[in-house]
């Protein structure tokens, strides 16, 4: 009985310690919607060891024996709808209320047969079973493979696994015949040991998801130029190096630099205020203009990259053509009326083999000479330069 006790005393402060640990997650990390759920999931489940110890100290055995169940049941519900939900698996709620109501009621049906018979196990085990089932089913679909999901799938897998397995021990060699006698089962003891070494590693795989995708979500923000809203230098090199290597021999793409003229003018004339709003502006067009597949970048303070793929020169440069026209075009309530904001081109091919860093100076020659031969210009690299 005391090492029963024991168990469940375990279990508690371990549930506790993942409620903590979740509600962590939910305020400091990217994924606040499942970081409550699964907080709730284990603080709803913990209250089946409170539920289970108070079961032979109070004269209210049925009671505080379908509480236990229904409050273990219920979090696996909620844990399962988290888990659904964070892989992109839409389930209905509807699903998990049928579960819940219909597990429960199984259980008033079943509680005054005896415990250790084939009907009292099975129907006992069967919903924990389905709830697990459908949550390393909702893994494995999202199609997400890393490390820390596949450890968390397999741990939902052997948890799944974990009910028709105590269901079969139960009848093998069984269960304590009523709920109060539960407790005095070596069953009992068998039961929460497992249970408390499955819960631990299910919650450890859930926190080391959470881990890679706030690393993730922390690696992404770095790449991010916060004024514009698009890729830095950095993320441009992180996202486009791969896919020069990736690239076809003959048909890797083409780049193109881009830089505002007249800009240190324009933060001199208007203040920064109105530069800033130009570069975010600026940034707008270049998505809008460029292909869907195509990287857009502020590299500098006022220079900008696109890199399209499987591209001849000739097409991005009419790309960069759009471009200027979009962006020339862009009226600024801040300047004055015939204040006109424009841009230089520099546009380089890119051919298999080629790095960033080459076609980038080839690009930034371009981009040289379209300055130098008056601005709002889009140049070629190479001995096809041509001034517009």
């Amino acid at each position: 009985m005391d090492a029963a006790f024991s168990l469940l005393a375990v279990n508690f402060v371990i549930a506790q310690i993942f409620v903590l640990v979740f509600g962590v997650v939910a305020f400091k990390g990217p994924s606040r919607g499942s970081g409550l759920g699964f907080a709730a999931a284990f603080a709803v489940a913990s209250l089946s060891a409170v539920c289970e110890a108070l079961i032979p100290l109070t004269g209210h055995v049925r009671f505080f024996a379908i509480g236990a169940f229904v409050t273990m049941f219920g979090g696996f519900c909620l844990l399962a709808r988290s888990i659904t939900r964070h892989y992109g698996l839409r389930v209905p709620n509807s699903v998990f209320w049928l579960l819940f109501v219909s597990g429960v009621f199984t259980d008033f049906l079943i509680y005054d047969l005896p415990r250790g018979t084939v009907v009292h196990s099975v129907a006992y085990q069967t919903p924990f079973f389905l709830t697990m089932a459908l949550s390393a089913v909702a893994v494995y679909r999202s199609g997400r493979r890393s490390g820390a999901d596949m450890v968390l799938f397999s741990m939902l897998a052997l948890s799944a696994a974990f009910f028709p397995l105590k269901a079969y021990v139960a009848v093998a060699v069984g269960a304590g015949g009523t709920a109060g006698g539960y407790l005095f089962s070596k069953f009992a003891l068998v039961s929460q040991g497992l249970g408390a070494v499955l819960i631990v590693a299910t919650g450890l795989a859930m926190v080391g998801v959470f881990v890679k995708e706030a690393i993730e979500d922390a690696v992404a923000k770095s790449d991010i130029d916060p004024l514009s809203g698009i890729f830095n230098r950095r993320g441009f090199a992180r996202r486009v190096a791969p896919r020069l290597e990736r690239a076809n021999e003959t048909a890797a793409g083409a780049l193109i630099l881009a830089d505002i003229d007249h800009f240190k003018r324009i933060n001199d004339s208007f203040g920064h205020h109105v530069g800033d709003i130009v570069i975010q502006t600026f940034a707008r067009v270049l998505r809008e203009a460029a292909p869907t597949d195509a990287e857009v970048a502020r590299i500098g303070g006022e220079e900008f990259a696109i890199y399209i793929p499987a591209i001849n020169s000739e097409l991005a440069r009419e790309c960069a053509y759009n471009i200027r026209g979009a962006m020339s075009a862009v009226g600024f309530g801040q300047l004055c009326d015939n204040e006109r904001i424009t841009a230089s081109f520099g546009v380089a091919s890119i051919f298999g083999g080629d790095t960033l860093e080459r076609a980038m100076q080839r690009a930034d020659t371009a981009l040289y000479a379209a300055k130098a031969a008056g601005r709002d210009q889009v140049q070629l690299a190479g001995p096809q330069a041509l001034a517009s």
